[in-house]
């Protein structure tokens, strides 16, 4: 089997039996909304919805990037998610698509355009093979094959630092991702895949001409712990222990960021768990909310599974504005008078 492949599968089979890779720092809780006894609404007229690229969500939420490839089972789960994300309004990104390039019967898992006619897809390549012979052509064929709206170029250092022959080169990456941004005539986002995005890494990305980042912070599935069990050389080797959860914490990420709103739309995910979260986010300035790890089990069961959970967090963040007065999920993005304390 191809070894990209067989990673992704190792992946899901180790999320399934790791509980403790979602690290569940709940990093959210410290935050404190006011609660409002005369909200002076009616529960029925809260809108959750909200727009984002141009496309109008059911409510803020993007099902993150999770997997692809040549399996039964990676095409079952890509397939319930975009059917799923399709009825409910919601947003979608897919796995890592560089398998595509070696192994092309991997294509099937990403070609979810026909499940999901008119949902928000995000494509997904990561950055550091640009470092590898990557360019432009690789991004346009992964948007193509997925019937793409955006592609997200993923960071992740660290998971690739704790592999014994991990993608370690990054130098240079802003310049090469800024020649990314000004080709590719879409959207791209960047994101980190769980150890959160700096004021600094900002900065750079804005020079680029990026002007969308997913922070994607600490607090949620830590990448290191799993390719401690993947790829370390021995489960001697701690490395990927002792990083486990190395990283800025998801709100922390979005403070640091607040400066930048005014140049940069931000993406909320790592540690996010209920609708609750959702609206903690928003109120720290993320425009949308990514999650994933909640979506993985229900996805390899059914589209009507996944469809249940979003549901759930749907109605968790329409109470959650009820509850603070809010009218328009619009309005809570970058709201800090919502915050107690």
């Amino acid at each position: 089997m191809d070894p990209i492949n067989e990673r992704k599968l190792a992946h899901l089979r180790i999320i399934e039996s790791d509980p403790d890779s979602d690290r569940r720092r709940h990093y959210f809780d410290a935050i404190r909304l006011k609660h409002r006894a005369l909200p002076e609404l009616n529960l029925a007229e809260v809108d959750p919805s909200i727009e984002f690229m141009g496309r109008r969500l059911s409510f803020p939420l993007l099902i993150s990037s999770m997997t692809g490839g040549d399996h039964e089972i990676l095409r079952r789960i890509n397939r319930n998610l975009a059917i799923a994300a399709e009825k409910a309004g919601v947003a979608m990104g897919v796995g890592s698509q560089r398998v595509l390039f070696s192994n092309p019967a991997a294509r099937a898992s990403f070609e979810i355009r026909p499940h999901a006619p008119t949902t928000l897809l995000l494509a997904n390549l990561g950055a550091v093979q640009l470092n590898r012979g990557f360019g432009i052509e690789e991004c346009r064929e992964a948007l193509a094959v997925s019937g793409a709206d955006a592609l997200c170029l993923h960071l992740n250092p660290l998971q690739e630092a704790v592999q014994p022959r991990g993608d370690t080169d990054f130098a240079g990456l802003a310049e090469k991702i800024g020649g990314i941004v000004r080709a590719l005539g879409r959207p791209v986002v960047v994101k980190e895949v769980g150890a959160g995005i700096s004021r600094e890494d900002a900065e750079l990305l804005l020079r680029a001409g990026v002007r969308y980042v997913d922070v994607a912070g600490a607090g949620g599935t830590s990448w290191s712990r799993v390719e401690h069990h993947s790829l370390a050389e021995s489960e001697d080797d701690p490395l990927g222990l002792v990083f486990q959860d190395w990283g800025i914490p998801t709100p922390d990420a979005l403070r640091a960021l607040n400066p930048c709103r005014d140049r940069l739309t931000l993406i909320a995910s790592g540690g996010l768990r209920n609708g609750i979260d959702l609206v903690k986010a928003l109120a720290l300035g993320a425009s949308l909310c990514g999650m994933a790890a909640p979506f993985l089990r229900p996805a390899m069961e059914s589209a009507e599974a996944v469809g249940m959970l979003l549901a759930r967090l749907k109605r968790e963040f329409t109470t959650a504005l009820f509850l603070l007065g809010i009218r328009r999920a619009a309005d809570l993005v970058g709201n800090e008078s919502v915050l107690r304390g």
